[in-house]
């Protein structure tokens, strides 16, 4: 695998003091790929992000219908959820509603990724649950899929599950990834997860928004889950994380949904255009930066929008007194000078 470039800059003062490598492809729905960054050929684990693409069999089989989800629940299987009360009672009477609980989901127990929520249980004295997990969401849906199409609940997270081969056939389908000669292994939620470039994860997302060419039943689908995510941000993920931000400012108009390890994907609705980031050493700080710097070089973010993510798009380094002594910042796009400060200082303007 080639050497990916330094898409990001970690300065102090007058230098820069540490850099993250990465890649990038943007790849409109008629598969041309009008910019990237790096090696987009090389396969990636696209962990969390792609539960969007997860999401669609939900619908798709007719189980979210059946069981007459809303874009509640559709938002939550397609999203990482931070563990609030909001989230994990949504998941419970969810649970409750098909006749099951917190027992049938196999994700895992795992601490709310909220630090406030985690504090509210520790000071309550109560332990954390599945239903806390990140991807209890998705594994309801999982569970809601097979009820209805009448499979085995025990063991739906096996990747010779009908659940799970299902799932499979979804993601290899819209992106076009043979995933039978895929790299794979398990996700933290226990799940099977498949090495998929980026090239092929970024037409993923362009035909889940711009889902034409699908299938009547799978467009329909792919439509569902992308308005339930702009309906619903605040259950993808959290209010103030980068997510459900971006979807919340943009109005919808920009799709996300973050992975861990310094992964993200992205869509942009009215263009039909899908969006892929990969950090090489797992940098949540750099993929950020990276996302909203190549939505932004792609003249998606208008000034509105810049001066509401203007702290996320060049993030401030200071010291323990609070003084500014540099930033973190993306070498795409932004119009960066020799000076290390320079960037935040005509982001700030941009922004402005």
């Amino acid at each position: 695998m080639a050497t990916n470039p330094v898409l990001v800059e970690v300065v102090r003062g007058d230098m820069v003091e540490s850099t993250h490598r990465g890649a990038a492809a943007v790849v409109s729905v008629d598969g041309s790929v009008p910019r990237s960054w790096g090696d987009i050929e090389s396969p990636v684990y696209p962990r969390s992000a792609i539960k969007p693409l997860q999401a669609i069999p939900l619908v798709e089989t007719g189980a979210a219908d059946h069981f007459a989800l809303g874009p509640a629940e559709i938002a939550l299987a397609a999203g990482s959820h931070r563990g609030k009360p909001l989230h994990v009672n949504a998941i419970a009477a969810w649970l409750a509603r098909l006749g099951l609980g917190v027992e049938h989901l196999e994700c895992g127990a795992q601490a709310p990724f909220s630090p406030t929520a985690a504090e509210e249980l520790r000071r309550a004295g109560k332990s954390f649950t599945a239903l806390h997990h990140n991807s209890s969401g998705k594994h309801a849906g999982f569970l809601t899929t097979a009820l209805h199409m009448n499979e085995p609940l025990k063991g739906y997270i096996r990747p010779e599950h009908p659940v799970q081969r299902r799932v499979a056939q979804v993601v290899a389908e819209m992106t076009g990834a043979d995933l039978n000669a895929a790299p794979r292994a398990f996700e933290g939620c226990g799940i099977p997860v498949y090495g998929i470039p980026l090239v092929r994860l970024a037409l993923g997302m362009a035909r889940l928004v711009a889902p034409a060419s699908l299938p009547p039943r799978r467009a329909d689908a792919a439509r569902r889950v992308c308005a339930a995510m702009t309906t619903r941000p605040e259950l993808v993920v959290g209010p103030g994380r980068l997510s459900t931000m971006i979807m919340e400012i943009t109005a919808g108009a920009v799709i996300v949904k973050g992975g861990t390890e310094g992964v993200f994907l992205a869509a942009i609705r009215d263009r039909g255009m899908g969006l892929a980031v990969k950090i090489d050493d797992g940098s949540q700080r750099a993929v950020d930066v990276v996302l909203l710097a190549i939505l932004n070089e792609l003249g998606v973010l208008s000034p509105v929008h810049l001066r509401a993510l203007s702290d996320r798009l060049a993030p401030v380094v200071r010291n323990a007194s609070g003084t500014l002594v540099g930033t973190i910042r993306s070498r795409i796009g932004l119009g960066i000078d020799g000076n290390p400060l320079a960037g935040m200082r005509a982001l700030s303007r941009t922004a402005s």
